[in-house]
């Protein structure tokens, strides 16, 4: 390998937090409580092999606390706009499937989306970070051989209650859509 290579690589993940370089001391590997566990890249390099279930659970149980409570922000104030995207986003999930990337892509933005609708800058700004948690979740269960529950029915309730502005409805539809696709990850996973 090339020090090219390595200087580049050091730098990375000194970007991210992962390391630490300090003159005539050496580059150390920083304590994990300090790393951004949310970082799109650190998620992606989790899910490439199996990732520890008890990491899985945390990431879940993160999507518990903010999606729900998001979509029913989402039911009150989002726009002909934003609902229009996620009808489309939905619609493309249904005709591709989420084990193709296309369909994969929607899903991610239709979660983006929810979101984004619900006028919060900070909510906004985990949107790549749940994208992400959705991406990868979803990658790692369709590379097993296992049927899953067909998820697009529960995207279909969650939509259906932000187009209705039913707040309590698109809070529970996105409670179970999680929690399904929570025990759809565990089974993946041999749980």
């Amino acid at each position: 390998m090339s020090r090219s290579v390595v200087r580049e690589s050091l730098r990375m993940l000194t970007a991210k937090g992962l390391i630490q370089s300090r003159r005539k001391a050496g580059t150390r590997v920083r304590e994990r409580k300090d790393w951004n566990m949310l970082d799109p890249d650190l998620l992606a390099w989790m899910f490439e092999g199996a990732p520890p279930l008890g990491f899985v659970r945390s990431l879940f149980q993160l999507r518990m606390i903010v999606e729900p409570a998001a979509a029913e922000l989402a039911a009150e104030l989002r726009n002909a706009r934003q609902l229009s995207r996620m009808g489309h986003a939905l619609e493309v999930m249904a005709q591709n499937g989420l084990d193709t990337k296309v369909g994969q892509a929607a899903d991610e933005q239709f979660h983006a989306i929810l979101l984004e609708a619900t006028d919060n800058e900070l909510l906004v700004s985990l949107a790549g970070s749940i994208a992400a948690a959705v991406r990868w979740t979803t990658f790692f269960k369709y590379r097993t051989t296992q049927q899953f529950v067909d998820p697009i029915p529960l995207h279909q309730a969650l939509f259906e209650a932000i187009a209705n502005s039913n707040p309590a409805a698109a809070r529970q539809a996105t409670a179970a859509l999680v929690l399904q696709a929570q025990r759809d990850m565990e089974a993946a996973l041999g749980v």
